[in-house]
């Protein structure tokens, strides 16, 4: 595989609604820590806009899907050399379908909580979707498979660091990147390494897309991926039927019931896969389903997954079984939210316009949002169509995106919690 060029050397709206004093007073703390902000640093992101476009054009061009991990190991080390070139040192994490990154820049002041950044380098898309869609640019827009979920945050945090090195400069604190290989399948995995790294974490920032008008995520939705397993008996479909027990037959009713079961207030399902039995002539021994289900709150969750572990099969010599193959927790929307505010002023001083609101999926920000952490998502590239065939970023997004990473890494957090986090 030919070898990608790094950024290496290194969203846009209008006035934010803070109030002046507040926006007054971020502007001194911008200033004092990034002499020259925020023309410099706006500018010297337009600049490195392009680079960070071509960066994740290239990413998207290695087709990373999920449990693929030959690809997603190259995937991986074209990553690591890339953020190496700014800065960071980096380990590999080994996964049962793909290893994980673990990336550190030091900070300016080593005695602070890190911030930990979480993002994911797997795609939905199978191997060989380039063949029919390949990675193009037209109408100001880049679409190919991946750039939006999560190839483009990628590149832009890769710009944003390249950014601070090219001023002579350091993150504030310390910034971990965590990069999973499974956020597509729940991370599974990758939860456990995520999960080590919020201990002592001053903040968790995402890099999934924000909402297609640019604002960050501030709350998430619960999610559980769930294996319904039936499990029947074989017979001859014509001369033995009486004698078959129908898995087939078994899992239709059973979704019947599980469609009721979700529809419950708080509760979404999504039946994403069904298979079973193995010809026409003969009474299916054996089918599942695979749910992906959605919740509002922590109790829709609970409740749900309780019922679906009661199932019981209709059919006598029939049996039935829930797996529940990974899960994250609702992240609820929190009052206040200084981080939000600080990121809202941030962006003010830049030039840009910037809100943030409740989404609908489900990411690695949902366990440190779930545990009350300062969370906030949506810092990859603005676009839309995850996970779907139109799936874009904006071009012209590239540049403030750059510039409002950059100067959140640089700039000192304020108080987020009860105690103070330096």
């Amino acid at each position: 595989m030919a070898a990608k060029t790094p950024v290496a050397k290194a969203v846009v709206a209008k006035p934010a609604a803070d109030p002046a004093a507040t926006v007054a007073g971020v502007a001194a703390t911008v200033t004092t820590a990034l002499p020259g902000v925020p023309q410099a640093l706006s500018a010297r992101a337009r600049t490195l806009a392009g680079a960070v476009r071509r960066r994740c054009a290239d990413l998207a061009r290695i087709e990373s899907p999920s449990g693929d991990a030959p690809r997603l190991d190259a995937l991986a080390e074209e990553l690591a050399a890339g953020f190496r070139a700014t800065g960071a040192t980096a380990r590999r994490e080994p996964g049962p379908a793909g290893d994980h990154l673990v990336l550190e820049w030091e900070g300016r002041d080593e005695s602070l909580p890190h911030l930990l950044i979480v993002g994911h380098h797997d795609t939905v898309w199978p191997v060989g979707t380039l063949a029919d869609w390949p990675v193009t640019e037209q109408d100001g827009r880049l679409t190919g498979p991946g750039v939006v979920d999560m190839k483009g945050g990628l590149a832009i945090l890769e710009g944003a660091l390249a950014l601070l090195a090219d001023l002579g400069e350091r993150p504030h604190r310390t910034v971990r990147l965590v990069v999973v290989s499974d956020e597509e399948v729940g991370s599974p995995d990758g939860r456990l390494l995520v999960e080590r790294q919020l201990r002592g974490a001053a903040a968790v920032l995402g890099l999934e897309p924000p909402h297609p008008d640019g604002r960050l995520k501030t709350a998430r939705r619960g999610s559980t991926r769930v294996r319904l397993t039936v499990t029947g008996r074989e017979a001859h479909a014509g001369n033995d039927a009486q004698d078959g027990v129908s898995a087939v037959d078994e899992l239709v009713d059973q979704l019947v019931l599980v469609r009721d079961l979700a529809g419950q207030p708080g509760t979404e399902l999504n039946a994403g896969r069904i298979s079973g039995g193995s010809r026409a002539n003969v009474i299916a021994g054996r089918a599942e389903a695979e749910l992906g289900l959605r919740f509002a709150t922590v109790e829709a969750q609970r409740r749900t997954l309780d019922n679906l572990a009661r199932l019981t099969a209709l059919r006598p010599g029939a049996r039935v079984r829930t797996e529940v193959l990974s899960s994250r927790p609702a992240w609820p929307e929190r009052t206040g939210n200084p981080l939000l505010r600080h990121v809202r002023s941030l962006a003010a001083v830049l030039g840009q316009q910037l809100d943030g609101a409740p989404a609908g999926g489900a990411g690695d920000t949902n366990l440190p949002g779930s545990r009350g952490l300062p969370t906030l998502d949506g810092f990859g590239a603005v676009g839309a169509g995850a996970h779907a065939r139109h799936e874009y970023i904006r071009l012209d997004q590239i540049a403030p995106r750059i510039a409002l990473l950059a100067a959140l890494l640089a700039v000192p957090l304020p108080r987020l919690r009860d105690r103070a986090e330096g």
